[in-house]
Parts: structure tokens; C-alpha cells; sequence
């Protein structure tokens, strides 16, 4: 633990943030899936992800923002692909009923697709496509947002860094799991380090100008950048045409950032995949081949002795074994903020 920092543990935390959740209007059922899908990140150490962004999330529960009891249904599509409205529910609400339909629909036809749109910020994608993984099947999970990355060379932000997450189950300790924004950074970055006071690399984001910037709350005006130049951007066009054109839903320049517009419905849109793996390869013979996979990947020689090749999703497994033996580390200002808020809803604190 560092200096300016609190350690807490998981339970606790959830049961708090799940409280605050509540005293905002939101059946507890719900609260607290909203409030595991933030601490589950914090154990994986996506930190950007999780209960720092509890107080914004709250505030747009209070002012309509996210609707806190949502009528999430079927809008239309048939077979084995839907679409569902989320009647601008809070995303990881919307994502589960979603990629839960997802998972229903692989059983019986062997895939899945569910779309969603009336929605808001879902999290880390992560979290829906290990639902899949935890049913045995693999999952993928996307979303869109609000224009926040700039073509290499743009003045202006033209797309969001829409996130993508495919996960596949191994039967092992941990899942594969692929995770990615298509910026070189998520957003989420930009604010833990200017709550640290730190600096970012030059690379990370832009200033409102489109100038490389150093400076996290100048970064934040601005824009970030694309994974991989002109690849990342068109794959962020791509997750776009699924969660937005396709959905029926908002796209690109339609959908609203919570930040630049808190007291608003994001308008988001989420696309979900869900395929059962028995239906082409039994169960033993997908491990077998899954574990063959890994075991090539872990043999690669390094030329660094001290370091090792990692499978996606192993930091994730490695840091939550370690977080949930010593504790959630928060910024101190984080802290103070999650204890304020609860003294201002009348929330008992039990972090």
C-alpha cells in the first residue's frame, strides 16, 4: 500500500457501493449487480472501471439521467438475434438482461446475438463476455460511446474508442480473456491519474485542439487516440455499426458522453454474442486443444529471463487472488469522496 491510499476489502466495499445504489432509487437486485459489475473490476486492478466512477453514476441516477427501474425488453428480431430496449436503464443492468438472452439463445440454436440500445455506460466489457465463460460457452461483448477519439491528424473527435471483450473458457484456473478499448488508453485512465496528480505519455490523448498533451485534465477536455492508428480506428467504425446502426440505436455524433452531459441518457448501445462450444467440439477435446494453445504460448523463449509470456486474462486472475487477500487499494481522495457520498444519502458507511 502506498502513501495516500486506503485499503478495503471486497465485501465491503460492494455492500456499501451496492447500498448507495439502492438509497438512489434502484431495487437492490439491481444495485447490486450495478455494484459487484465496479468492484469486480477493481479486483481485476482495472481500476478505471470501477467504484471511482460510483459518484458520477449516482448523481445521474438521482437526476433521471439512468432510469433506476427500467422496463428492459425484446424490440424486435427473431431466431437466434435480437434486439432489446433498455428504456435507459443503467448499462451493466441492460448488459446483463442482455447477454443472459445471448446465453438463452446459444442453447438453443448453438449461437446467440443480442443487440441493446437505451442505454448507458456498461463498465468493462470483460464482465458480460465472462458470463458466457461461465456457462461454458464463449462470449463477446462490445459497446459504443460518445465520440472521445480522433482520426491520427483530426482537430475533432469522430468516434468513440468503443471497447471489445472476447472471452473463451479453458477449464482452468482462469478464462482467456481478451479485453481492449480501441484507444491506446480508456478514458477512465485520463481520470485516475489526474486524481493521482500524474502525468501521462504523450501518446495517450490530445488536447481540445488536437495537440499531444501531457497533462490528464487537459487530456480529458480533448481526445484520445486510436489503438494501432488507422486499424483501431476502423474497428472502432465497425463497433459502431453493430451497437448503433444495426441496434436501431444512437451512433456516433447521436450518442451523448455522461460527462460532457450528466443530467442526459447516454443513449448507448451494446451488441452481445454467446456461442456454445459442444455444438461443434466436445467439452474435453475444446480443453485439451485450449490447453495445447496455452501451453505453446507460455513455452516461448524470453529474452528477458525474468519475465514471462501471459495469457489474456491471467493479470486479471493474479491480481484479484492478491486484492481479495489484502484489500481493494482506493485513493485516499476516492475514500473521502465514497464516505461523503453515503453521509449525504444517509448511507452507514461500512468501508
Amino acid at each position: 500500500m502506498t502513501e495516500g491510499q486506503v485499503s478495503t476489502s471486497a465485501n465491503a466495499l460492494l455492500e456499501y457501493v451496492a447500498s448507495l445504489f439502492h438509497a438512489a432509487g434502484m431495487p437492490l437486485d439491481d444495485a447490486s449487480f450495478f455494484a459487484w459489475s465496479l468492484v469486480q473490476s477493481n479486483l481485476w486492478g482495472i481500476d478505471s472501471h470501477g467504484v471511482l466512477r460510483t459518484k458520477m453514476y449516482v448523481d445521474r441516477l438521482r437526476k433521471g439521467a439512468i432510469n433506476p427501474r427500467p422496463n428492459i425488453r425484446k424490440a424486435r428480431g427473431e431466431l437466434a438475434m435480437e434486439v432489446w430496449d433498455g428504456d435507459n436503464g443503467a448499462g451493466p443492468v441492460v448488459g446483463k438482461a442482455a447477454m443472459n438472452r445471448a446465453i438463452e439463445l446459444a442453447e438453443q440454436y448453438g449461437i446467440g446475438a443480442v443487440g441493446a440500445f437505451h442505454s448507458n455506460h456498461f463498465g468493462a466489457a470483460a464482465l458480460y463476455a465472462r458470463m458466457a465463460v461461465d456457462k461454458g460457452m464463449a462470449g463477446l461483448a462490445t459497446t459504443n460511446v460518445a465520440p472521445n477519439m480522433a482520426a491520427p491528424g483530426a482537430s475533432q473527435a469522430v468516434v468513440g474508442n468503443n471497447p471489445i471483450a472476447i472471452a473463451f473458457p479453458t477449464f482452468g484456473e482462469f478464462p482467456f480473456v481478451l479485453d481492449i478499448s480501441l484507444s491506446v488508453v480508456a478514458g477512465g485512465k485520463l481520470l485516475l491519474a489526474s486524481q493521482k496528480g500524474e502525468k501521462i505519455p504523450l501518446d495517450w490523448a490530445t488536447d481540445s485542439q488536437g495537440r499531444p498533451t501531457d497533462d490528464p485534465a487537459e487530456a480529458f477536455k480533448g481526445f484520445l487516440l486510436p489503438l494501432g492508428g488507422y486499424k483501431g480506428l476502423g474497428l472502432a467504425y465497425v463497433v459502431d455499426i453493430l451497437c448503433g446502426v444495426l441496434t436501431g440505436g444512437a451512433f456516433l455524433s447521436d450518442l451523448r458522453g455522461m460527462y460532457k452531459y450528466p443530467d442526459q441518457p447516454s443513449l448507448t448501445g451494446h451488441f452481445f454474442m454467446a456461442c456454445k462450444l459442444e455444438t461443434v467440439m466436445s467439452r474435453q477435446e475444446f480443453q485439451s486443444r485450449m490447453q495445447a494453445f496455452i501451453d505453446q504460448i507460455k513455452s516461448t523463449p524470453m529474452w528477458d529471463k525474468g519475465k514471462e509470456m501471459l495469457i489474456p486474462g491471467e493479470l486479471e486472475y493474479r491480481t484479484e487472488q492478491a486484492r481479495r487477500a489484502e484489500g481493494i487499494p482506493l485513493p485516499a481522495s476516492l475514500y473521502q469522496e465514497l464516505l461523503a457520498l453515503g453521509e449525504e444519502m444517509g448511507v452507514t458507511p461500512t468501508i
